[in-house]
């Protein structure tokens, strides 16, 4: 019997569904190599060698293997095809190969494929590779350079700022972002501006609203005193300008778009996203969901092709079949875009299992393949400019004229928002019907959320689909930024101090150019241009310097902390302040470590509990750094909520029709 080795156990499930009983499909439950926890684990002297050690934990897995293997006449490595996936095929195979069986060389066949379906498993079957030493060699240097500047660094955050820190390199450039955005918002000086409109008609058809263009309004005196002239003048159409708008499907998702889809759609943490997409394709419903590559298999398009032909008819179907460029210049063409592996007109589930969040993300990944080969929406534009003595004022409007791609994904503009403007003809005189004008203040810029956080790092080359999540969920396990009840992420006070001393003290390390340079320096490893010793040893000779300068010649940073305005009951000298620990916010004297007084902090969101009616509201946080609504008076209340009960009480519930 032949032995095929993946990482999880639901896609070695699913391997054996259609494999049948002359395969045997285990799985190494994740890496089972990895750097030793206590010890740097790299041989800095000796061209960065990694001492990669078992994973203490996958013991009995490894065991399991190894007898396994030992009668196996062909052990194909079937772990994912990405740079980690190589990395643990390698490990298996120097366990395997050291073990007291010294399983030989020539068992090992490593196969890979970006769906879990019976044609892709067996096409792979047919033409097995050797293990690809310079995808591995990339996966080696990410995690030797990430433990060099971890290892490193972390020590000299507990001197400098606070015992307890720890520092990555994409990591804190994320947090960079974060907290330099909070500035810009600080900085931020609102400016009043003044926006004018008219409502005007012919006498054949509804009236328009018109707004005042080409003259900016910064305050209400000029407001007035256009109004004033605007409610005197005589109206008439200055110009009318059609014209037919094509718009374009939007192309088949990356784990970026897919993230930032899940966000903006369903309010997913990136965490979540990927965690759900793990499942569908481990179950075969989608293609490997870690890639930034745009391309497709021409006979999934082919197929996409005939079940638009089928389900919508010809006018759906563009006259050739549509294939997507790829921006990214690091991206592996090898990989494919997110699809379904299948297509179905209902969008059922083809596990009975699976239900709600599987069936979300499926749906959206479904729609966005189906709709990416589809033919334009065509729209009919109409801008209308409108004279109003010395004033010009412009009404915009829309109308859809034939769906295509918007018969798979519709849009707001299909719903709501649509305007349709009158057939109304130049020179055409107008009556005026009322004029007003709406005080506005410009906004500071949005602060970041996962989606628009995702787009930056990936706008800017720092971080891969497989870094993307782990990043975010790191730098809000880490307390160095949390979320707003907007889920908008802002920076802690900790992650400040955190941040203003790194970038003060490693300004190029932290960069976002030197960054992005890095990760492409990584990506060259994987593509076998540059080899990976030097290429970290290029990055750690400066920065082994640096570190060295920066521990003997840095003052230690002072954390800004919040004042309560009340005096500590012990030592009634200090101040009670909010401090940030390991495990949160919490109060303290502002004399520690000589006064060791210390109190809960409570977060309170200024509304009495809705089931007791005595305790108040408070933001709690799970084992795993989740926010959610909890009652003061617990455990004698045990009220609990994910969702604000702010939000819950201002929704207003339509009385039923029926």
């Amino acid at each position: 019997m032949d032995l095929i080795i993946v990482e999880s156990p639901t896609k070695a499930k699913t391997l054996s569904k259609f494999l049948g009983s002359a395969y045997d499909v285990e799985a190494t439950m994740g890496h089972v190599k990895d750097l030793p926890k206590s010890t740097l684990g790299v041989d800095v002297e000796h061209d960065f060698k990694p001492d990669y050690v078992d994973v203490v934990k996958r013991k009995e897995t490894i065991d399991s293997l190894i007898s396994k293997s030992k009668n196996a006449k062909t052990i194909y490595l079937a772990s994912d095809p990405d740079r980690e996936g190589e990395a643990i095929a390698l490990h298996v195979k120097e366990i395997l190969s050291d073990s007291k069986f010294k399983i030989s060389n020539s068992k090992f066949q490593r196969i890979f494929f970006h769906e879990i379906t019976k044609d892709a498993v067996e096409e792979a079957l047919k033409n097995p590779r050797g293990i690809d030493t310079d995808l591995v060699n990339a996966q080696t240097a990410r995690r030797v350079l990430d433990r060099l500047v971890g290892y490193k660094l972390s020590p000299l955050l507990w001197k400098k700022v606070r015992r307890g820190l720890s520092a990555g390199r994409v990591q804190s450039v994320a947090v960079r972002l974060i907290v330099e955005k909070e500035r810009e918002i600080e900085k931020f000086k609102p400016e009043e501006y003044w926006e004018i409109f008219s409502e005007v008609k012919d006498s054949r058809h509804p009236s328009f609203v018109a707004q005042l263009i080409k003259q900016e309004v910064k305050n209400k005196k000029s407001a007035d005193e256009i109004l004033a002239d605007l409610k005197l003048a005589k109206y008439s159409v200055s110009d009318v300008q059609k014209r037919q708008v094509v718009k374009n499907p939007y192309p088949p998702f990356t784990t970026s778009t897919m993230t930032q889809a899940a966000s903006r759609r369903m309010g997913w943490s990136s965490k979540k996203t990927m965690s759900v997409a793990q499942k569908l394709y481990e179950e075969g419903l989608i293609t490997y969901h870690r890639t930034d590559s745009l391309n497709l298999n021409a006979a999934a398009v082919e197929k996409a092709r005939v079940f638009i032909k089928k389900e919508y008819g010809e006018n759906y179907l563009p006259e050739k079949a549509r294939f997507y460029k790829t921006t990214s210049k690091v991206a592996q063409e090898a990989h494919e875009a997110i699809r379904p592996t299948g297509l179905n007109a209902k969008l059922q589930m083809t596990n009975d299992k699976f239900f709600g969040d599987e069936e979300k993300l499926y749906e959206l990944i479904w729609r966005r393949f189906i709709a990416c080969q589809m033919t334009p929406s065509v729209y009919d534009e109409t801008v209308i400019d409108v004279s109003a003595g010395n004033y010009l004022l412009r009404a915009s409007g829309q109308i859809m004229k034939f769906d295509g791609w918007r018969k798979v994904i519709p849009g707001k503009l299909d719903v709501e928002g649509v305007i349709a403007l009158p057939e109304v003809s130049k020179d055409e005189k107008l009556d005026l019907i009322k004029t007003w004008a709406d005080q506005k203040f410009t906004q500071p810029p949005a602060r970041f959320n996962e989606a628009s956080l995702i787009k930056t790092l990936e706008k800017l080359g720092i971080g891969r689909p497989s870094t993307y999540a782990p990043t975010i969920s790191t730098i809000q396990i880490r307390q160095y930024v949390e979320k707003n009840e907007s889920k908008q992420f802002t920076p802690t006070t900790i992650g400040i101090a955190v941040n203003d001393f790194l970038i003060a003290n490693f300004p190029e390390t932290f960069d976002y150019q030197f960054t992005a340079k890095m990760e492409g320096d990584l990506d060259d490893v994987a593509n076998g241009k540059l080899k990976w010793a030097k290429t970290i040893g290029d990055f750690w000779k400066p920065f082994d310097k640096k570190l060295i300068d920066v521990e003997k010649n840095s003052k230690r940073v002072k954390i800004e902390v919040e004042k309560l305005g009340r005096k500590c009951p012990d030592c009634e000298t200090g101040e009670l302040v909010v401090r940030t620990g390991r495990f949160g916010k919490f109060i303290s004297c502002s004399r520690f470590p000589e006064c060791k007084h210390t109190e809960k902090f409570l977060e309170k969101i200024g509304m009495t509990c809705p089931e007791c009616k005595k305790g108040e509201v408070i933001v709690k946080k799970t084992s795993k750094g989740r926010k959610f609504f909890g009652c003061s008076r617990y455990p004698d209340c045990k009220y609990a909520s994910w969702r604000s009960p702010k939000k819950e009480e201002t929704q207003t519930v339509e009385p039923s029709s029926k």
